[in-house]
């Protein structure tokens, strides 16, 4: 399912750039605040959203855009737990390769890590922990920012759970209930997985500019 880090012809583990980690539960406004920082050009950015994998990184945008979507929306058994990881793993190793291949010398922000990944698949039912392991292994961040947004308040953001995808959700269809539940055990599940490290939590504002002036200034403290 995946390689050994002994075998990878990249930069060692040990030269990973110092970097801050962006956390929070969905809807929580990491993207946005991300594309702000990345259009002021004082900031490395790393994320496996569209916006950043195209036109540079195609295949990671499109395993993300057609292979998983598809895993995603398919009945219940149709595909293995191992499948769906190995999808998901190609965000996670796209972002370790981003960070180990970052110049040195500008401040960057990485979107989630493995952090949120690992523990959405955990609480679904879809763990592997020889894998998760490997992924534990990746450098450490300095910092983790983690945006904190109620899930009533993501809920509305979502559209009342219009946009909500098969990982966002507890149950078959997205219901406010299993939505709610998911983002409070995710939380949990998040902060738990990033204890022991430097955590800076920051509550949400209601404009996308504030919320970024408040991660920047996390970030670089």
């Amino acid at each position: 399912m995946y390689m050994s880090n002994t075998i990878l012809s990249w930069p060692t583990l040990a030269r990973a750039a110092p970097f801050t980690v962006l956390l929070g539960p969905d809807y929580s406004g990491k993207s946005s605040a991300l594309r702000i920082l990345a259009g002021r050009q004082d900031f490395t950015v790393v994320s496996y959203d569209k916006a950043f994998t195209e036109p540079n990184h195609r295949l990671v945008a499109k395993v993300q855009r057609e292979f998983m979507a598809e895993g995603l929306c398919a009945p219940a058994g149709r595909y293995s737990s191992d499948l769906l990881l190995t999808l998901l793993q190609v965000a996670v190793v796209h972002l370790r390769d981003q960070l180990l291949a970052a110049p040195r010398g500008m401040p960057l922000i990485m979107d989630s890590y493995y952090f949120k990944i690992l523990s959405k698949c955990a609480l679904l039912g879809h763990a592997n922990e020889a894998l998760f392991s490997w992924w534990r292994s990746f450098p450490r961040p300095d910092r983790v920012v983690y945006l904190d947004v109620p899930p009533d308040v993501a809920w509305q953001r979502s559209g009342h759970g219009a946009s909500v995808n098969a990982m966002e959700h507890y149950g078959e269809r997205p219901t406010k209930s299993g939505f709610m539940d998911l983002q409070e055990d995710l939380r949990r599940a998040m902060l738990m997985e990033v204890a022991g490290l430097d955590l800076h939590i920051l509550d949400t504002c209601e404009d996308v500019e504030s919320t970024t002036r408040l991660i920047e200034k996390s970030a670089v403290n």
